[in-house]
């Protein structure tokens, strides 16, 4: 798109993987780092669990063993926990207000409850089955088991084709960091679980991909360049990326009818290429 458009800078979309060190059977208890570590996964909007696969003499295993099955089962349970004790906690700071006939703290109570059965069973919470209100309700929990989580299969290119028997309906992906494999998948599925995609704006200052959440208006998606292009949007005028270098040129891709104009209503797409009206 740079190249097309001769622009000065390109700058891609971005997303943020903060590393944080494993855990351990006892972290929700405070073994190792663990409660410090669990408050900082707490803040963030996905869980990548990256999970080993491989046998490496040289490479210590805190266990002392390579079991993918049992280091998930380990970390999710850890999870559990410590999401257990936050809503145990929270239901009982509540009941004064429960008491008092509340009505808000009787329907986050209503809620807390579901989700406290479910991880008295040893289940997580994304298998409760929450509307996004009640979901909405209790966002300032950050709850663990109620975050998306991507499991990271770290393979080598000795067992590259290995099956891992993961949670039913999980998101996985393969990354082999040494041959620098799977990262781009990584990108893709990390985008798949967070519900983003990225749409495009291009001229000869700057060639730029901008992230937002997948069924965005286009005023919606405007915001992510400019509070006026959700406020003061009038039209946006429309061309899928490849339709646009397929064309040559701008005004031969309008001269072909691949641009589109498109009103408030309209979707954004990934990939699309957006000029806005406003």
């Amino acid at each position: 798109m740079s190249e097309f458009s001769k622009s000065e800078k390109t700058i891609p979309a971005v997303i943020e993987f903060v590393d944080i060190a494993g855990l351990v059977a006892g972290a929700s208890k405070g073994e190792g780092l663990g409660n410090k570590f669990l408050t900082n996964i707490r803040e963030v909007d996905a869980i990548a669990h990256v999970v080993r696969t491989f046998e490496d003499d040289s490479v210590i295993h805190v266990a002392n063993k390579v079991d993918p099955v049992q280091d998930i089962g380990v970390i999710n349970l850890e999870l559990i926990l410590s999401d257990a004790e936050s809503v145990s906690k929270r239901i009982a700071n509540l009941q004064r207000d429960v008491k008092r006939n509340i009505k808000e703290a009787i329907e986050e109570e209503n809620i807390l409850k579901k989700i406290e059965k479910f991880l008295e069973e040893g289940k997580m919470a994304t298998d409760v089955d929450l509307s996004d209100e009640e979901k909405f309700k209790i966002k300032s929990m950050n709850l663990l088991t109620l975050k998306p989580m991507l499991y990271v299969l770290n393979v080598s290119e000795a067992n590259e084709n290995l099956e891992v028997r993961l949670p039913e309906n999980s998101c996985f992906v393969k990354v082999d960091p040494v041959f620098e494999k799977g990262f781009d998948d990584l990108i893709k599925k990390s985008y798949e679980l967070l519900g983003l995609e990225t749409y495009f704006t291009t001229g000869p200052d700057e060639s730029r991909a901008w992230t937002v959440k997948k069924g965005s208006t286009a005023p919606i998606a405007g915001m992510a360049i400019h509070t006026d292009f959700k406020d003061k949007f009038i039209r946006a005028e429309v061309i899928n990326w490849q339709d646009l270098l397929n064309a040559g040129s701008y005004s031969e891709a309008r001269a072909k009818g691949k641009v589109r104009t498109e009103g408030k209503e309209y979707i954004v797409k990934d990939g699309d290429v957006v000029e806005f009206k406003i």
